[in-house]
């Protein structure tokens, strides 16, 4: 955790395991603006080939337009001049497709929309 972190979001479906409530570090846990279940375990292949990078983005970002309030209220935080800081408990693989860097995308695009 670090001083400059503002608002920190906990963006994943369950949380961390074995964490006491004393030891959580984010203001809110929003696991709606997570991956489904039924994404994460296509994307990680579970049970069969995984779907590819593309499939994965194309489909977190359909899941996402039921979530427009949610993103809504965080663009809002950015936009006051608030840090937003998306946190998970789960190493991304790459950076680019991690759903916290599309929905941080996702974010500015509603910031750039409002102004």
């Amino acid at each position: 955790m670090e001083q400059d972190d503002g608002y920190r979001a906990l963006i994943c479906r369950y949380r961390p395991r074995g964490l006491p409530k004393a030891k959580e570090t984010w203001d809110a846990w929003q696991s709606n603006l997570a991956p489904s279940p039924e994404l994460f375990d296509a994307f990680y292949g579970k049970g069969r080939t995984p779907i590819t990078l593309d499939a994965y983005r194309d489909r977190y970002l359909q899941e996402m337009a039921s979530q427009q309030d949610a993103i809504t209220e965080l663009a809002s935080r950015v936009k006051r001049g608030e840090t937003v800081t998306l946190l998970c408990s789960k190493d991304c693989i790459l950076e680019q497709v991690c759903h916290r860097t599309l929905l941080a995308g996702l974010i500015e695009a509603e910031v750039a929309r409002s102004r």
